[in-house]
Parts: C-alpha cells; sequence; structure tokens
C-alpha cells in the first residue's frame, strides 16, 4: 500500500483526490497526526474503487492509530465485515457492482454497532438524505477538501470511541462479576444500562428516580467509577439522616464548633478542589433554604468561599431521589428552578416487581455470593422460588438480598425450602400452594358424587376421613416433609396434625423434638 507523505501532499500529491487543496488546506495538515482519545484500536473498512481516496483516507486514519482495511467494491467489503469486526465504515455510494446504499441497509441490519460515514461524488439532498434516513452517521459530497474528510472521520472517528466505550460499560453492568444489582435481561434494564452507558461520559447532571431499594446509589457508583473521574474522589450526602445545618456545613463549608474555646474551618463537598463527584442522595428531604443555596452555585457554576471570593464548580452533581419532586414542586416543597437543574438527565430504576423475570438470575446470583467453600452448593426449591415470584418486594433488591441471607443463614440443607424464607414470603408461598391444591381438588372431583358423608367414584368409595389423610399426606409430600407448613396450609395446629399422623400409623416418623 501508497503511504502518502508530508513533502507529497504539499507537491499535491492529492490533487487528483481533493480539487480544491489550497494553501489553508496544506496549513491544516499537522492535525492530522493528532491521534484519536485513548480507547480500544478503532477498526475502520474504507469501501471506494478510488485508489487515491482510499489511500488517502487510509494514511489519515492510520496517523490516528486506527486499524485499516480497504475494500474496493461491494463484494470485497461484505467478504471482510463477515471476517472480523468493524468499528467504522467509509463507504461510497457508487461502486463497481451495485449501490452503497444497498451495504448500508445490509450494516444497519446485520451489524447495527458499525457507525457508517458515506462519500459520493454524485451528490443531491434526496441521496444524502436517504443515506442518513437509513442509518449513515455523516457523510461527504466529492469533491472534497482535505479538511474536510479529515474533520468527518475526526467526529465519526470520536463517536465511534464512544460507542465503543458505551457496549463495553453496558456489558460490564450486567456481569455478574462487576455488579449486583444492576444485572438483569429485562427490557427496562437495558434501556437503564443504554442511558447509563451515555451520561457516564459527560459532565452534566443526572437525577435518579426509583423506589428505596432498587439501587440508586448503584447508579450513581456505576457512572463516576466507569466514566472519565474514575480516580477522583466520589462522594455521597445522605440528606434525610443529618440535620438541615450539618448538611448545609458539608455541601458549602463553614466552621464547625471543634471545642469551646475555638472554631475550624470546614471546606465544603461542592468546593473540593480535586474534583470528583457528589452524590446527594434523597434530595427531596433538603430545605427550601438549602435548596436556593444549591440552585445558586449550579446556575453560576462556582460556589463562593469566605465573603467575595469565588472558585470554579469542579465536582458533577448526580441526585436521587424516591419521592415525585415534580409534584413536590407543585406543592410548593421543591424548587421548581433546581429541579430543572438537576433534571438535564434523569433515568427511572425500574422496582423488582416490574422485572420479575430477573428474579431468579438475581436470586441465584446472591445465594451463590453467600456460599462459602466449605459449604453444600445451594439452590431453591420450586415453592421457595414461586414465592419469590409471586412477592411484590416493596423493599426491592435490598429486600431481596436480605431474604437470602436470611434463607442462608437458618438453612442447613442443601435446597432452600419455602420454610427456610423469611414470613413474608412464607405466607405469598402458602396462599399460591393452597390454590393449587383447591384447583387440584376441584380437577379430582369432576365425576365423584357425593353420598352423605362418603364420595364415590366409580365403584370406589371414599369416606371423609379418608379424604382427610390423603390431604394431609399428600400436603406433607408436596412441601417435602415439613410439617409446619403442611399444618398451616390445611388450618389445623402441629399438635392436631401430629395426632392424625400418630392414627394413621406413622407417628414415629416424626422427630422427638417436634412430637
Amino acid at each position: 500500500m501508497h503511504v502518502f507523505d508530508t513533502e507529497e501532499l504539499k507537491m499535491g500529491g492529492l490533487s487528483k483526490v481533493f480539487f480544491d487543496i489550497d494553501a489553508e488546506n496544506i496549513a491544516g495538515l499537522e492535525y492530522i497526526k493528532k491521534p484519536f482519545a485513548k480507547s480500544e484500536v478503532l477498526r475502520i473498512l474504507i469501501v471506494d474503487d478510488d485508489t487515491q481516496i482510499r489511500r488517502a483516507c487510509c494514511q489519515i486514519l492510520k496517523a490516528k492509530g486506527a486499524q485499516i482495511i480497504g475494500a474496493g467494491t461491494l463484494s470485497e467489503a461484505e467478504a471482510m465485515m463477515r471476517k472480523q469486526d468493524i468499528d467504522l465504515v467509509l463507504l461510497d455510494l457508487k461502486l463497481p457492482d451495485g449501490g452503497g446504499l444497498t451495504l448500508l441497509e445490509k450494516i444497519k441490519v446485520l451489524y447495527p454497532d458499525t457507525a457508517v460515514v458515506v462519500m459520493t461524488a454524485f451528490a443531491t439532498v434526496s441521496s444524502a438524505v436517504e443515506a442518513m434516513r437509513i442509518g449513515a452517521r455523516d457523510y461527504l459530497t466529492k469533491p472534497f477538501s482535505l479538511q474536510e474528510l479529515t474533520a468527518v472521520l475526526e467526529r465519526a472517528g470520536q463517536r465511534a470511541i464512544f460507542d465503543q466505550q458505551s457496549r463495553l460499560l453496558r456489558k460490564k453492568l450486567n456481569s455478574h462479576e462487576e455488579t449486583n444489582i444492576l444485572m438483569g435481561n429485562a427490557p427496562e434494564m437495558g434501556k437503564l444500562h443504554r442511558l447509563i452507558s451515555r451520561v457516564t461520559f459527560s459532565t452534566h447532571p443526572v437525577l435518579i428516580l426509583g423506589e428505596s431499594g432498587t439501587g440508586k446509589d448503584a447508579v450513581a457508583r456505576a457512572i463516576h467509577f466507569n466514566g472519565p473521574n474514575a480516580a477522583k474522589p466520589f462522594v455521597a450526602l445522605d440528606c434525610c439522616t443529618a440535620s438541615q445545618s450539618s448538611i448545609e456545613t458539608d455541601l458549602f463549608g463553614g466552621n464547625v464548633n471543634m471545642h469551646a474555646a475555638r472554631n475550624q474551618s470546614k471546606t465544603g463537598m461542592l468546593a473540593n478542589p480535586e474534583g470528583g463527584t457528589l452524590f446527594l442522595d434523597e434530595i427531596g428531604e433538603l430545605s427550601l433554604e438549602i435548596q436556593a443555596k444549591l440552585v445558586r452555585v449550579l446556575q453560576e457554576k462556582e460556589i463562593r468561599l469566605g465573603g467575595s471570593r469565588a472558585i470554579s464548580l469542579s465536582v458533577r452533581v448526580l441526585a436521587a431521589t424516591n419521592r415525585n419532586l415534580a409534584s413536590m414542586v407543585e406543592q410548593g416543597k421543591f424548587r421548581k428552578d433546581l429541579f430543572f437543574r438537576l433534571n438535564v438527565v434523569s433515568m427511572r430504576i425500574p422496582p423488582l416487581r416490574e422485572r420479575r423475570e430477573d428474579i431468579l438470575l438475581l436470586a441465584t446470583h446472591f445465594l451463590a455470593k453467600n456460599e462459602h467453600p466449605s459449604d453444600l452448593s445451594r439452590s431453591l426449591s420450586d415453592h421457595a422460588l414461586n414465592a419469590m415470584l409471586e412477592y411484590d418486594w416493596p423493599g426491592n433488591i435490598r429486600e431481596l438480598v436480605s431474604s437470602i441471607e436470611h434463607a442462608c443463614a437458618v438453612s442447613r440443607e442443601a435446597v432452600i425450602d419455602l420454610g427456610d424464607m423469611p414470613t413474608n414470603l412464607q405466607q405469598v408461598g402458602l396462599a399460591r400452594l393452597g390454590e393449587e391444591q383447591v384447583c387440584s381438588e376441584l380437577k379430582n372431583a369432576e365425576g365423584h358424587t357425593n353420598n352423605g358423608d362418603a364420595t364415590t367414584l366409580g365403584d370406589e368409595i371414599i369416606t371423609i376421613s379418608e379424604m382427610e389423610k390423603r390431604a394431609i399426606l399428600e400436603t406433607i409430600q408436596r412441601l417435602n416433609g415439613d410439617k409446619l407448613l403442611a399444618a398451616k396450609l390445611l388450618g389445623i395446629g402441629k399438635t392436631t396434625l401430629y395426632r392424625k399422623l400418630r392414627e394413621y400409623g406413622i407417628g414415629e416418623l416424626i422427630p422427638n423434638i417436634l412430637a
């Protein structure tokens, strides 16, 4: 492959490619050498039958640290894309074996993460609009200057890097190793992951909405520790646990009474010279006076220290709440201007009851985290899992984690059953089992006829006492021998259950401690 050097460019080596090369363009050659932002190496495919244009694009992009592949036809381009992943395609719309729009359509369907910039010497408004409608990131009209080409490639390369980083972050957010609360396959979690990946690399305030226990703190930490400020401080302030006076001092600084004889000055979190992230948890609890001070800092992007001295705001502010701030604004309990300042980007974390398909994934993950090397590998019984799927989880992920820890603490078996779960889950599970038993009995009653104290099925006569015995034994069997749960489900006391079992001649199977 021929590579143009700077001298060749100045001598007009690209005159057939860039028809309007002039002194201004040549003066701009230095910024060709500026590499893309630090990331994995971008893989870029140049598709153009014009050898000189292909070579020029390759030179510029290689100088920026990208890995370049060239193709002169649609068939060559398609073959190369099947062999390896491509981050960006620079595509001519007129090729010897067909139109570039055809390849653009295939790329958007088969390789949706690949960005495309189109080039055409037959540019019309309609062709450019059609290319952008299909999904092209940008376009170039031939003839174009070296400066135009470099600018478009720079924009496309930076956006490709951003997309690359976003994909890696979404994968990380949903991995078992890196996260707990934020993992999940529900569509709502996919939307949340995509939004987190978009805001992570910006500096705008973010408002995180969600019920208690959904993981607002985890979202804030994911934004900070996966972004450009990861090495800087992450400071969290819970606005509902401290007094308003101490919150004001923590945020804006002031004098702290350390001893009766002297005061010590404290620098506020907003004035942290190291920058980083300030996470205001449950911001809906702030007093209106503190809200007024905070909105002034966010508007002016600076904070005043002692008298008229002011420093630029260098921390990024993330805020979270489980309250309806829009409603609080209407009621006069939250400042409208602060709401708009914080609500530049807002994201809602779905409660667990809205993503029940993730419960098994989360429960299994937290179950594995509670295992010790010396323990048996634990699993959940069908009864326990069904109860978890039916339960509404008002405490969300935090309650799920607590329930798993409770079950692991009380159970000594490899299989965690319904009786090992907290009482609220047991009640849901028992109600479900009761419904199943009623349905089963109704089904079995089809074809039966009642006759006094007996039921007939064909030639067999079943007494009420026999039906009671069958109900007791089948219930105990379905509950894997858990007699206490069986008694609750059947609506009888445990003493009555044990007496019945002795009458059936199986009392000796009952452990002495329960007899």
